[in-house]
């Protein structure tokens, strides 16, 4: 799943969203983050917005991702690009990445305004730098008025001063520097503007630009600025899509396209499929009395009952132990898209098969062949609150979570042709390649054939085969790096000359040696560049907010072909890695270990994750590979981001389209790519996860 598909699922949710709510979202700037035409505003998004801009004057265009992080802050990714940058004689394209953050000092009252802080191109080569402070206040519902203070880049038309020092002009190096020293300092600029509001749909703006582009307009020529007022008018659709067009600097006419996703506002208004069966009470059931012994025959025929229910769920009965008080149930969801979901479901139909005698469910979602957790479920409490106005917090209140306790009881009756069994299939994909300084945006489309044969309970075999149908990636740029090995900087060698391509060949044995402790060992071609041997050993208890892994891995890099063929070059690396919960939908990882390239240092990952399945968060990777020798960028760096296709297709699926944006791929802070790592596939049903989506348990 890559851009495309990510893109995809924006204007799918544009194109498919219930109408708007009458008070409208603040609007976009041509950055991308909330503004006027080029200036900020000091208004924000509702909380948790997705936003993707693309907007273009003259020889400028830029594309943003911005996300409201929290209430008051927020954060942006920018791609820009400027034509005829170079001399008149050899012109050329500026490419650049930049970062943006802003948070909210006040929010609007009766009297005062919103007050924003913010920095624009933080962190990155200082192109597009500045600094501002700005008010919005809102006079009736219809008139929005905005004034601010800019510095850096934003400070260098008409400036009133420079209260705190001088801007020092340091050469911005290989970028990816913070550049502190610099922040709020040299030139001070006002810039203001007003924004109407006609209808619900469109709206009228006009504002006074502090940004003199002295280079764009000035060293390079790229065009012709001529005064400092931008106006222009944008349309809001039904869907909440929104396209700008205004009037720039008095030399260009340039536009803005948008779209907006909200997690908390489902595109669909809501999933189709199979409803929930009604609870059928006890005193319905066929009678067993508490010293009832369950024959061979008893357990098969309420098995295959079960399952015949659950398959319309997609759910797999991996196990069933039935005693004539409880019922044990291990369940393998392959379609549902919410863990609760999938464990009410399957409580109503045990509810509606078992005897009357059988007073207790409990139900343990596995993956990999592996128990996650136990949810203890009693009858009774699914009759007694199948009706009431608070059933998912009192059913969550009345249920409990425990540990998962090693294999079924030895009586305890298998699925029917679970092991072993082949499945495959074949499907098409999109590979794309991001941000090469030739040809920024490049993509193929093929075919890719997987397989996966189930052995055993946790132990299996899988692979994948791709094979190019049509596509743009064709880098000749080959790899510039000085970095001591060469371990993911020549992606364009892998990506052009792997045609057909191995894409992997993995055996993979996942064991659950206590209630705590989680195990996995993969072995063969476990991703594009690498081959070898992957293990790891995870600590989570299931009603704590944090955990502990420990990753080793062997491997040898592949040849760019991508059959069987190994390189010379082999790579001892693993990290001991922390997990915490922060709740509210944070969730914080911390590796520190060796990488591929040898270096050792920590990744820092901050993710927030929605009720949805809606994932959006952040990396940085620091490690003892020198700025001068990682390259450009400095570090390493990205966003990531998973979008459910469930909430978007209206439909139950566990698909999701995933993105990562690295500005730039480098050879620093290189982790392995493997799939299943234990802590993504056990914590959907651990009790911090089940909390927050147990909204979902009687649906």
């Amino acid at each position: 799943m890559t851009f495309y598909k990510t893109v995809f699922c924006f204007a799918l949710g544009a194109i498919t969203a219930q109408p708007a709510v009458a008070e409208t979202p603040a609007s976009l700037s041509m950055n991308g983050v909330s503004g006027l035409i080029d200036m900020p505003s000091a208004e924000q998004q509702s909380d948790g917005t997705l936003s993707i801009a693309r907007s273009a004057f003259g020889p400028t265009a830029r594309t943003t991702l911005s996300f409201q992080i929290t209430p008051r802050l927020s954060g942006s990714f920018r791609y820009s690009s400027i034509k005829n940058w170079g001399s008149s004689t050899a012109p050329s394209t500026l490419f650049d990445r930049s970062f943006d953050l802003r948070y909210q000092l006040l929010t609007e009252g009766r009297y005062l305004p919103n007050l924003t802080i913010g920095m624009q191109d933080f962190i990155g080569t200082g192109v597009f730098s500045g600094e501002y402070v700005v008010a919005t206040k809102s006079l009736g519902p219809k008139l929005k008025l905005t004034a601010g203070l800019g510095w850096g880049r934003l400070g260098s038309y008409n400036a009133i001063g420079a209260p705190f020092g001088a801007r020092s002009l340091v050469a911005v190096g290989l970028g990816g520097n913070l550049r502190t020293g610099e922040w709020f300092k040299g030139d001070v600029a006002p810039f203001g503007g007003i924004e109407y509001v006609v209808s619900d749909k469109i709206s009228l703006k006009a504002e006074y630009s502090s940004d003199i582009y002295r280079v764009e307009s000035g060293l390079r020529k790229t065009f012709d600025r001529k005064t400092p007022i931008n106006f222009g008018a944008e349309y809001r659709t039904k869907t909440g899509a929104k396209l700008g067009l205004y009037s720039l600097y008095g030399d260009k006419i340039g536009f803005t396209l948008s779209f907006q996703l909200d997690p908390f506002r489902s595109p669909t208004g809501g999933q189709a499929g199979p409803g929930p069966l009604p609870v059928r009470p006890s005193s319905a059931a066929q009678g067993w009395s508490d010293a009832t012994v369950v024959t061979a025959f008893d357990l098969t025929r309420l098995r295959d009952q079960t399952q015949a229910i659950l398959a319309k769920d997609g759910i797999v009965i991996e196990a069933l132990a039935v005693t004539a008080t409880t019922a044990e149930i291990r369940i393998r969801n392959s379609q549902i898209d919410n863990a609760p979901q999938a464990i009410g479901r399957s409580a109503r139909a045990l509810a509606t098969v078992m005897p009357a005698s059988v007073r207790s469910f409990e139900i343990v979602p596995v993956k990999q062949g592996i128990g996650l957790s136990k949810v203890v479920i009693a009858r009774s409490d699914l009759e007694d609150l199948q009706f009431d106005a608070d059933q998912a917090a009192q059913s969550r209140a009345r249920a409990q979570i425990l540990p998962a306790l090693g294999p079924m009881p030895a009586e305890a009756l298998r699925g029917q042709g679970l092991y072993p069994k082949l499945n495959y299939g074949l499907a098409p994909y999109v590979a794309t390649s991001l941000f090469d300084p030739n040809a920024p945006l490049q993509a193929d489309l093929g075919l890719r054939f997987s397989a996966r044969y189930d052995i055993a309970p946790g132990l299996f075999l899988s692979g994948a085969l791709t094979k190019k149908l049509a596509g743009t990636i064709d880098s000749k740029r080959l790899s510039n790096s000085i970095a001591r090995h060469k371990v993911r900087s020549d992606a364009a060698l892998y990506a052009t000359q792997g045609d057909p391509a191995l894409e992997t060949l993995t055996l993979a044995w996942y064991a659950k040696p206590s209630g705590s402790l989680y195990t996995r060992v993969t072995a063969g071609y476990l991703e594009a560049m690498y081959a070898g041997l992957s293990t790891e050993v995870l600590w989570q208890q299931v009603n704590k907010p944090y955990a502990l892994g420990l990753e080793l891995n062997y491997v040898k890099q592949r040849d760019f072909d991508q059959r069987f063929g190994l390189q010379s070059y082999s790579s001892l690396n693993g990290h001991i890695s922390g997990y915490y919960d922060l709740r509210n939908g944070f969730q914080a990882q911390l590796d520190v270990g060796r990488y591929l390239a040898g270096d050792v240092g920590a990744t820092l990952s901050l993710d927030r994750e929605f009720a949805n399945g809606m994932r959006v968060g952040a990396f940085v990777t620091k490690t003892s590979m020198s700025a001068k020798e990682f390259g450009e960028g400095s570090f390493d760096k990205g966003i990531r981001i998973d979008l459910p296709l469930a909430w978007f297709l209206g439909r139950p699926t566990q698909k999701t389209s995933s993105l990562v944006l690295r500005p730039i791929t480098r050879d620093g802070g290189a982790k392995l790519n493997v799939n299943g790592r234990l802590y993504d596939t056990i914590r959907s049903n651990q009790q911090s996860e089940l909390d927050g989506a147990w909204g979902r348990f009687w649906k």
